[in-house]
This record gives structure tokens, sequence and C-alpha cells, in this order.
């Protein structure tokens, strides 16, 4: 018993250290995260600035020219753009297997995984 009559358990919810660490909580990753793209931008300004020569880009018989920091830009975009849309695709599949799975309840379930 602590001096104050309450037992030294912790209370339901709250979030308990293991070996002296703290847990991080979302809030935690979200601002990390904020703090590594706000670098990431500082530098891909930096390199838009600093390769500012004007290229000629072709692509399907268009013709333009632009400068090269703001073509690789494009470029990552589109890539990115790629990525999300694979990622989003396979999110997609996921949430229905696991919608079927949740709906054909826990007997169809071990006799999927024993086929596999």
């Amino acid at each position: 018993m602590a001096r104050n009559g309450s037992s030294d358990e912790t209370k339901p919810g709250a979030e308990q250290a293991t070996g002296g660490e703290t847990k991080r909580s979302r809030t935690a990753w979200i601002w990390s995260s904020v703090v590594i793209a706000f670098v990431v931008l500082v530098f891909l300004l930096i390199f838009i600035l600093q390769n500012f020569q004007n290229v000629t880009v072709r692509f399907l018989g268009f013709a333009g020219t632009l400068p090269l920091g703001v073509a690789m830009l494009f470029a990552v975009i589109g890539g990115a753009l790629l990525v999300a849309l694979a990622g989003t695709a396979r999110i997609l599949q996921l949430r229905r297997e696991a919608r079927k799975a949740a709906h054909s309840g826990p007997a169809a379930k071990r006799v999927d995984d024993g086929e596999r």
C-alpha cells in the first residue's frame, strides 16, 4: 500500500513503463513524422533551387523545357503516385479478405488455414 492508502497497482488504461522506458504515443509518432517531412521538404527546395538550369523534356510525343529540379520533382511525384496506387489496391484487397473472414465465421477460417 502507498502512503495515501491506495495500492501500488497501476490503474486500468494507464501506460506502464518497462525497464525505465516510456511508451511513445501516436501523437509523438505523428510529430516525429512532421519534423522529418519538414526536413525532407527543406532539402527538396534546396535541390530545386540549385538545379534551376532548363532542360528539354520529351514524353509521349510532347516536348517542353523545364528547370531540371522541377522536372525531377514531377518524376518523384509520379513515382509516389504509382506507389500509393499499388498500396491502396493492396489495402483494399486485405480489407476485402478480412471482411470475408469476419462474415464466414471461425469454422471457415480454420478450414482456410489448413489448406495453406
